[in-house]
């Protein structure tokens, strides 16, 4: 059995509370790396694949006639 002194538990938990304290502070910047990285996928995703909320091609989009002006060169 192994047993500590009060100055080797001292540092324990000086060692386990300086961890504790590092996890809190990166944690929110790892969890809003996670998140940057989810949203860019899901932009990748529907760049890639058109839904129903998509412009028509050119060729598609019915033709309209201007009256009274002048056509673009």
């Amino acid at each position: 059995m192994v047993c500590m002194n009060g100055n080797q538990i001292e540092g324990l938990i000086g060692m386990l509370t300086t961890l504790g304290i590092l996890v809190l502070l990166i944690l929110p910047s790892l969890l809003g790396a996670l998140r940057e990285r989810r949203i860019d996928r899901q932009l990748r995703q529907a760049a890639r694949q058109p839904g129903p909320h998509a412009e028509p091609a050119p060729q598609d989009r019915p033709r309209t006639r201007r009256h009274g002006a002048a056509r673009p060169a």
